[in-house]
């Protein structure tokens, strides 16, 4: 249907019909201190092809992650995508899908996220994982306030490796609730020091392996503590591919683990849109946030996938559902689903031991450099360095030769006086020459 605007005529009967003299008058119980007093403060309207030649020279000025050396993690990584994901998703029964609120006519649709939570499980070592959620970040506000239904408790201790931005929307989300959180220091390798803050009010621990320096710690003694306090331990990962190397959270003692999927079948999409994973201990599996799906089979005796254990505002009362995140990352998730069943568990070792290696070589460059101090003791694609000018400065400084230097740990936490501290991260896509170009400028850079 082609989109008819209405004219004033057509506004004027309509207001009429509901006994409104103005559209302002629509607004009435909006606040005035609410209401914009003119216009919004943007280009007036233009025609398509003025609009498509202003959007053309905005586009122009972005740099593609892939056109030089590029340095940055920290929540978002460039990994390769094989050109066969984007293929299959491209296909019309996949990418045209909706909600599988029908089995008889959404099989498809089901059995790929039931096949995405029998990996997200395997990946994480717990036994059940939902649909997906909308990214890492929101999973982790999920996981607090899950943890709070579970436990009847209200305040949840955040280490202070947990990513900024995941500890923003824990409290955005947990604050209004009445579920205090309650962050320490950021630290480079500190996990651990959450266990001095639980008491008698904690809900849960939130803790990050590799946590935003990329340290990676075994969380089993953390685990260990939460229990023995009747809290419960979440497990946070911006990284997925490190799944491939590391210890996996259920095997840490993980009550939760949460994780940002965008590393496996996703590209880096100017930050979105990506997909949450989210598993649990099986006695908790009704408190779990989002959509369920679960096999079964038809009056035939045939296999089946349905919606079960919908928990959801959508499909309950209000007041009994566990999350308002009405919907699934379903696009993201089929990516991350095919890229994983392309990869098979070979696979996804021997690429996370690629990862490995080249973060190594990147760390053996840049300790070689004049001025650079490694800070971050076990990592596992992404490390934190120490600088001898502001990471910042040198960031944009080295933006203007080309190279992507990574992310200054100031970005992510202003006032965590880390104004010095740069997280840089290598991947399968890192080349040799591209950690010696970077080693080169920065080695320039701090001499100046």
């Amino acid at each position: 249907m082609r989109y008819l605007p209405l004219t004033p005529a057509d506004r004027a009967e309509m207001l009429a019909v509901v006994g409104a003299p103005s559209i302002d008058a629509l607004f009435a119980d909006v606040p005035a201190t609410a209401r914009l007093a003119g216009p919004v403060d943007l280009p007036a309207h233009q025609g398509e092809l003025e609009v498509e030649r202003a959007l053309s020279r905005l586009a122009a000025r972005n740099r593609p992650a892939g056109a030089g050396p590029f340095f940055c993690g920290a929540g978002a990584y460039r990994h390769h995508v094989p050109a066969s994901v984007d293929h299959i998703i491209q296909r019309s029964e996949f990418l045209t899908s909706y909600t599988p609120y029908q089995p008889e006519i959404a099989q498809g649709t089901l059995q790929a996220l039931f096949e995405f939570q029998t990996q997200v499980a395997a990946l994480t070592g717990l036994p059940v994982a939902n649909a997906s959620l909308y990214d890492g970040s929101t999973a982790c506000a999920e996981a607090v306030m899950m943890a709070a239904r579970v436990t009847r408790r209200s305040k949840a201790i955040l280490s202070g490796g947990l990513h900024p931005h995941y500890a923003e929307t824990a409290w955005t989300l947990a604050h209004t609730a009445g579920v205090t959180t309650h962050r320490l220091r950021a630290a480079i390798d500190a996990e651990a020091a959450v266990i001095d803050a639980i008491d008698a009010e904690t809900a849960c621990v939130v803790v990050q392996t590799p946590n935003v320096f990329g340290t990676v710690t075994d969380v089993s003694r953390i685990a260990e503590a939460a229990h023995a306090a009747g809290a419960l331990l979440v497990v946070v990962t911006t990284e997925a591919i490190a799944y491939g190397l590391l210890k996996s959270p259920g095997e840490m003692g993980a009550d939760i683990a949460v994780a940002e999927g965008q590393s496996i079948g996703n590209a880096l999409n100017f930050g979105g849109p990506y997909v949450g994973l989210f598993a649990c201990r099986e006695a908790l599996i009704r408190q779990m946030p989002g959509r369920l799906c679960g096999e079964t089979v038809d009056a035939d005796g045939r296999r089946g996938f349905v919606l079960t254990l919908s928990t959801r505002e959508q499909h309950i009362r209000r007041e009994k559902a566990t999350s308002n995140i009405c919907t699934n990352s379903g696009l993201c998730a089929l990516a991350f689903t095919i890229h994983m069943t392309l990869l098979g568990e070979a696979g996804l070792r021997q690429l996370a031991k690629l990862n490995h290696a080249r973060a190594r070589l990147l760390r053996d460059a840049l300790a070689a450099v004049p001025g650079v101090e490694v800070m971050t003791p076990r990592f596992f694609n992404e490390f934190a360095v120490r600088l001898a000018k502001p990471a910042a400065a040198v960031v944009n400084a080295l933006a203007a030769d080309g190279i992507i230097g990574g992310v200054p740990a100031s970005r992510l936490d202003p006032d965590a006086g880390l104004d010095d501290v740069l997280i840089v991260c290598a991947t399968e896509t890192t080349s040799h020459v591209d950690i010696a170009e970077f080693a080169e400028a920065l080695t320039e850079e701090l001499a100046k």
